[in-house]
């Protein structure tokens, strides 16, 4: 008995086998129909390799196209997400003119100008440095709402001023550069420590901050900027105004002479109030007298009863001081005052000569 006889065809494996009996004599038949593998040689091998690459291209290139693409289109979209940006900044300070802190931090980064000066840029930080720290102190010391009808009217008036101001010190660079009038970093320090010392703004390091931050919204570096700004001034003034420096050397070699100091300040003194009671101040000082000078405390606390001293520069006037007494803690004293001339007029000749061009109107 064979093996066909022991185990007979089931029903369907027949059209089994001839199926898989066909599929394989076509798969060998493909396979005797395929051309050969090439062989590659040395005179042949460029070929294959640009064969290679070519197939290999087909997929860089869609490749390369989308990456330009990416890049065109980020391109694109930077240079709209600037231009829109540059838009909304343009018209919020030079339109509407805002003040607020994110406007005054666009100014520190990007020097958008607020004015001309001959060749010189009045940048618009230096107007909102001069402007926050008076709309500060008014809003936190003094509650003034600047959205009544006269807050607004303040503030506009402010804003003038401000600006005004602003353009004033491009003109008292551009003279101190001319003059060589410069300050030290040293007598920036001395001025501080001479507030500090009469207790005008704290004592210690702490307070100090404390108060610039509370009444004026200042750091330190920003004060420190402020009292430069404000020694050079007082020093072109000082400069620009003969007449007064004049007087008040005349004023000076009179008492180097000997002559009486109360009869020298009836001579050249400016001051109304004392001239004529040979400058005699109506109320003793002291070291934290927050209604005099910090110059002239300083001055009056380092002579010795009936000295004189030097000619004190106020930045609105020039001074000669004399000590006429201590007292508990207070001095007596009398003073010899001299007035400057108002800044806008002593810079008139260098603005008709070089008009200002502001971009703003306030």
């Amino acid at each position: 008995m064979n093996k066909k006889e022991l185990n007979p065809p089931q029903p369907g494996e027949k059209k089994t086998r001839t199926f898989l009996l066909h599929k394989n004599k076509r798969k060998t038949a493909s396979l005797e129909g395929d051309s050969p593998i090439p062989r590659i040689t040395d005179e042949n091998i460029g070929d294959h390799r640009e064969q290679i690459l070519k197939t290999a291209r087909k997929f860089i290139f869609p490749l390369r196209h989308s990456r330009h693409k990416i890049v065109t289109t980020t391109i694109i979209l930077l240079v709209l997400a600037f231009i829109s940006f540059s838009t909304v900044v343009l018209l919020d300070l030079y339109r509407y003119q805002d003040t607020s802190n994110f406007a005054y931090q666009i100014t520190k980064v990007v020097p958008f100008p607020v004015a001309r000066v001959g060749n010189n840029l009045v940048y618009y930080e230096n107007y909102l440095f001069d402007l926050r720290h008076y709309i500060h102190y008014f809003q936190t010391q003094q509650q003034v709402d600047f959205n009544s009808a006269q807050g607004k009217a303040q503030l506009n008036n402010q804003k003038k001023q401000s600006l005004n101001s602003a353009v004033n010190y491009a003109y008292i660079k551009m003279i101190a550069k001319q003059k060589n009038i410069s300050v030290a970093s040293k007598d920036v320090d001395a001025q501080i420590q001479m507030l500090k010392y009469q207790s005008k703004l704290g004592s210690d390091n702490k307070t100090f901050e404390n108060v610039l931050k509370q009444y004026w919204g200042w750091t330190v570096s920003d004060f420190r900027r402020s009292i430069e700004q404000e020694i050079i001034t007082n020093n072109v003034i000082a400069a620009l105004d003969t007449g007064a420096q004049k007087k008040a050397n005349a004023a000076l070699t009179a008492l180097s002479g000997g002559q009486d100091f109360s009869a020298v300040a009836k001579q050249y003194s400016d001051d109304n109030l004392t001239k004529d009671n040979g400058g005699v101040l109506a109320i003793s000082i002291s070291k934290n007298d927050k209604t005099v000078p910090t110059q002239t405390i300083d001055a009056l606390f380092k002579l010795k009863s009936g000295q004189t001293s030097g000619i004190i520069n106020l930045g609105y006037g020039l001074e000669i001081v004399k000590n006429l007494g201590e007292q508990n803690g207070k001095v007596k004293a009398a003073h010899i005052f001299i007035n400057f001339q108002p800044i806008d007029k002593l810079l008139a000749p260098y603005r008709d000569k070089e008009p200002p061009i502001t971009y703003i109107k306030v």
